[in-house]
């Protein structure tokens, strides 16, 4: 089991793109290999992010196997109509470490616990769907995360994904290793404090988090 992360970024055929969070469902679901798939928009700011970019969208993806995502990515007809639209496609392939909570109502990662070279570069997925009526207080506190995250010592980059604006949230972020992540975590004030205000405010009906191994990343630009 494996899986992607695919980043696609457009300088032009914008409006196409966008309509592909509901259009592409019909490429994705008679895909050959795919256990969990999630089509997702992005946010412009850093981390989670009231504005969306519009110029990038995203895949998440768990394959059976590693030959799976690869026949998607290289030769699918979904492929074929990315390279005919985006100007750049970046897929990230991640063996999953550890995982807890719930996405959709279970856990789609199944980690491996996976004994770890702490000098690899780590992948974090955070995910949340927030509660409506703490949805004001949550967005408030947006940039105060948002900075933490971007002044943290270690993080390489990181963006903010999601699947419905405002209330399903998530953020993808690569770190130098998994010091580097455990030092966030448990060091950084601005995070610490968030992360009480969370629980105490309980400001999600449901989140993850997830930490992967990144096995290999591929770059792909296209004259679009």
């Amino acid at each position: 089991m494996i899986t992607t992360i695919s980043f696609f970024k457009y300088n032009r055929n914008k409006f196409w793109a966008f309509k592909q969070m509901y259009l592409a469902a019909k490429l994705m679901n008679n895909t050959s290999g795919l256990d969990f798939y999630k089509l997702l928009g992005t946010g412009s700011g850093a981390g989670f992010s009231l504005y969306p970019d519009f110029s990038t969208y995203s895949i998440l993806c768990i394959w059976k196997d590693r030959s799976s995502a690869d026949n998607f990515i290289k030769k699918s007809n979904h492929a074929i109509l990315i390279s005919k639209k985006a100007s750049l496609r970046v897929d990230y392939f991640l063996n999953s470490i550890h995982s807890h909570g719930k996405w959709d109502g279970l856990n789609p990662f199944t980690g491996k616990n996976l004994e770890q070279d702490k000098s690899k570069k780590i992948a974090i997925i955070t995910r949340a769907t927030l509660n409506y009526s703490r949805l004001l207080e949550f967005w408030k506190s947006v940039p105060k995360a948002s900075k933490a995250i971007k002044n943290a010592s270690g993080v390489i980059w990181f963006k903010g994904i999601g699947e419905i604006p405002f209330i399903q949230q998530a953020t993808f972020s690569i770190w130098e290793n998994i010091n580097s992540v455990t030092d966030f975590a448990y060091k950084n004030k601005n995070h610490a404090d968030i992360v009480k205000k969370t629980r105490k405010r309980n400001w999600y009906k449901e989140d993850l988090f997830a930490r992967f191994e990144i096995v290999d990343k591929q770059t792909k630009v296209f004259s679009n």
